[in-house]
């Protein structure tokens, strides 16, 4: 019998599985692929946006000075509509931090990750395996899984749900997710300016979605780029010289030309929400409970935020010798973090709405609105306060402080 069983070894199960490494519970993770990271880099490297908030989180979790040394910092935002007069700059000395935010590659926080799994002999990676029924009672939640071939069940106390936004156990649970389509997709990959990028990171929002650069060590960019559903097509059949200069007339020559591209991925974007977090001795979070567009960077935050709470809570239960699945346990997990939740889905959405619109009179309205924010101290205090993770009750993690024990 486990205390707690995740589902899901992304980052934000595995994280979880980490946070909780101090409560001395008995832990399973089930990962439907093996773990494991290339050793070599590669400029390929997909990369993940970290909030400031994110950082205190993985600081309070003892792994932030592990991984200083494989991110590269935002000291700079600047953020700007394409074809209009007026921008936003937002900057890491206005608000007294060491950073906005920071830029890391999926690789390097998955192998630290992944050794922080493999040193506790409380965590038990059942790994790969595949999760096909889920039934609870009173006591305990019931886990079929196969694995080798082989079908097996475990049990546990408190099951957390986090195998991603097309997530099989949310539906086995009965937990249904509401779902709108932007008709966007997002093309992704490294690039290189000829200009160095001093930690500067760009938000350019045109007629068909943000366009986003994230500075990336190495002197890389981190490339997120929106395109219409039907129009993404055409920009990946380019050839790596006819793709930098249409992505150079897209966002001008603010960091000089556009040298280097590497692989282009794209992925769809929608809107995605769990129409409640709890079922019984479950509880989903990450991209099993939300998924949103990646305009500001707000959806892995929004989901380590999730593990920040809970793990609050499952150190206070474990400080009482309560259930870890206690009912009351999970409805104020459920009540803490909708705030956060309602506003980071109506922050991203309405910018999508707003800046993905090529009506002119809005064109003037963005135009003065990121003149508004450039100028006035409290509401770039606001903006920047929300992209950083900070607005909404902080966690131990959140405030950089190691769990309660």
């Amino acid at each position: 019998m486990f205390d707690i069983l995740i589902v899901g070894g992304g980052m934000v199960g595995a994280s979880l599985a980490v946070a909780l490494k101090p409560l001395k519970l008995k832990i399973g993770l089930i990962e439907a692929f093996n773990f494991g990271v290339a050793e070599q880099p590669s400029y390929d490297d997909r990369s993940i946006a970290l909030s400031y908030g994110s950082s205190r989180i993985y600081q309070g979790m003892g792994l932030w000075e592990k991984l200083r040394a494989g991110v590269e910092s935002i000291q700079h935002i600047h953020i700007s509509d394409r074809g209009h007069f007026g921008a936003t700059r937002l900057e890491a000395t206005q608000e007294k931090v060491p950073a906005l935010g920071y830029v890391v590659e999926s690789r390097v926080l998955g192998k630290l990750l992944y050794e922080e799994l493999t040193q506790d002999a409380n965590i038990e990676l059942i790994v790969p395996a595949k999760v096909f029924a889920v039934t609870q009672d009173a006591d305990s939640v019931q886990v079929s899984i196969e694995r080798d071939g082989v079908v097996d069940s475990v049990q546990t106390r408190l099951l957390v749900v986090s195998d991603g936004a097309n997530s099989a156990v949310r539906d086995m649970l009965g937990i249904a997710a509401t779902r709108r389509e932007y008709h966007q997709t997002a093309l992704i990959a490294n690039v290189t300016t000829a200009e160095p990028h001093q930690q500067r990171a760009y938000e350019r929002f045109t007629p068909n979605g943000p366009l986003a650069l994230l500075p990336l060590t190495e002197g890389r960019y981190s490339l997120v780029w929106t395109h219409r559903d039907e129009d993404v097509a055409a920009t990946m059949a380019l050839d790596d010289a006819a793709f930098l200069r249409k992505l150079q007339a897209e966002f001008g020559y603010r960091q000089g030309e556009f040298v280097r591209v590497g692989q282009r991925a794209t992925y769809p974007l929608v809107l995605q929400k769990a129409v409640r977090e709890v079922a019984g001795r479950a509880v989903v979070i990450g991209n099993s409970s939300h998924a949103l567009h990646p305009v500001a960077g707000q959806g892995l935050n929004l989901g380590l935020r999730d593990v920040a709470t809970l793990a609050d809570l499952l150190a206070e239960a474990a400080r009482h010798g309560t259930d870890p699945g206690d009912a009351t346990l999970l409805a104020d997990y459920e009540q803490r973090r909708q705030p956060d939740y309602q506003a980071v889905v109506q922050y991203t959405d309405t910018l999508v709405r707003i800046f993905s619109n090529d009506f002119a009179p809005l064109g003037h309205a963005r135009a003065g609105g990121l003149l508004a924010v450039d100028r006035v101290p409290a509401l770039r205090h606001w903006i920047t306060q929300q992209s950083m993770g900070l607005r909404h009750r902080q966690a131990r993690l959140s405030r950089g402080l190691g769990l309660q024990v």
